[in-house]
């Protein structure tokens, strides 16, 4: 009888705790299987997303907004009524702004124009107008650069040392090698110390090629190599770096010259596009540099650098509207990604924090 308890116990404990898979002395121990997987589900909210380009470039461009914007709105702030006075106080805080005094004498005739014809009835008027004035003067000379049209398709990228041109030749290959493109690059600035290495990590980044020669080698020499070598390898955009020395105008006149006509032998109609590199918190240094640089080596195109450290951003459109050049890049940020093709809205809305 005890047996029969003990018989019926074991039973029901079998039964209680899914005695089916529990082994008997004639069955052997079945491992049980392991619990489904419980997915976790994260509230929207707590997701980490990546802020946008334009987040970054409002956010980057933060220190010239409360430079220029910022003024702007304590001059017109609570202002019903805009006058000459408005505009002349207008006008300094523009030239301060490294806006520049011609695009600036522009500006204000374009306002004061409005305010005759009654436009410019307060403060928020006057805002949206120098937006706008702002904008149609970017607009005027905007013009992406298109690569693929010539091939190899051959771009010379000048500029002073310290504006970051090395770096922004880094990332500019790095952009076109992700888009597929068979990109090669040419150290010509062989008169800095470690200006090859430099562009030799840049290069192992990117996955792409670099030509390079000994330190204080010819730059022609490197530039004619890398003309060769893009022929050869049927390579897609070749980027010529260039020395950023300034110790006379006649020399660098001389050697831009002579780069000149060593691409324009090897591949006709090369270099098809100059990029000049500007560093954006020089401000007013940053005209002269294009003045310089336009006559002596043909720029025709514009990448503004360091946006996100300064409170001359100002300058972009100065730079642009003075000398009639595209701006085709800006940077606002040490990543790749930060450096991007220019679009005067976007650049004039983060300015003006435009949502």
């Amino acid at each position: 009888m005890a047996e029969e308890r003990k018989g019926f116990f074991q039973g029901m404990l079998r039964k209680i705790s899914g005695g089916d898979n529990q082994p008997t002395a004639e069955e052997p121990a079945v491992p049980a299987a392991e619990p489904p997987a419980i997915a976790v589900m994260v509230p929207a909210a707590e997701e980490q997303k990546k802020p946008g380009f334009f987040d970054r470039l409002k956010a980057g461009l933060k220190k010239t907004t409360d430079g220029l914007v910022g003024r702007i709105d304590a001059l017109v702030l609570g202002k019903k009524e805009i006058d000459a006075n408005t505009l002349e106080e207008l006008e300094e805080i523009l030239i301060t702004s490294d806006i520049g005094v011609k695009t600036t004498v522009e500006l204000i005739r374009s306002l004061e124009q409005r305010l005759s014809r009654n436009e410019l009835k307060d403060g928020a008027a006057l805002r949206t107008a120098l937006k706008e004035e702002l904008q149609k003067r970017l607009d005027a000379h905007h013009d992406l650069l298109k690569i693929g049209d010539t091939v190899p398709f051959v771009m010379l990228v000048v500029g002073v040392n310290g504006v970051g041109k090395t770096t922004t030749i880094g990332k500019l290959a790095a952009k076109y090698a992700s888009e597929g493109k068979k990109v090669l690059l040419a150290a010509g600035d062989t008169f800095r110390a470690a200006a090859a290495e430099q562009l030799e990590v840049w290069g192992q980044r990117a996955g792409v090629a670099v030509i390079r020669h000994q330190e204080g080698a010819d730059p022609s020499a490197v530039a004619f190599d890398a003309c060769k070598a893009a022929l050869s390898r049927g390579t897609e955009l070749l980027i010529i770096d260039t020395a950023g020395r300034l110790h006379t105008k006649v020399n660098l006149m001389e050697e831009m010259k002579k780069i000149h006509r060593v691409i324009g032998r090897e591949i006709p109609g090369a270099p098809h596009e100059t990029l000049l590199v500007l560093d954006g918190a020089t401000g007013q240094n940053a005209l002269s540099q294009a003045r310089l640089f336009k006559e002596s080596a043909g720029v025709t195109g514009l990448v503004l650098t360091k946006l996100d450290g300064t409170a001359k951003g100002g300058i972009v459109v100065a730079v642009s509207h003075e000398f009639g050049l595209p701006v085709r890049f800006i940077g606002v940020g040490e990543s790749i990604e930060d450096l991007r093709e220019f679009d005067p809205r976007e650049f004039v809305d983060a300015i003006f924090q435009t949502p």
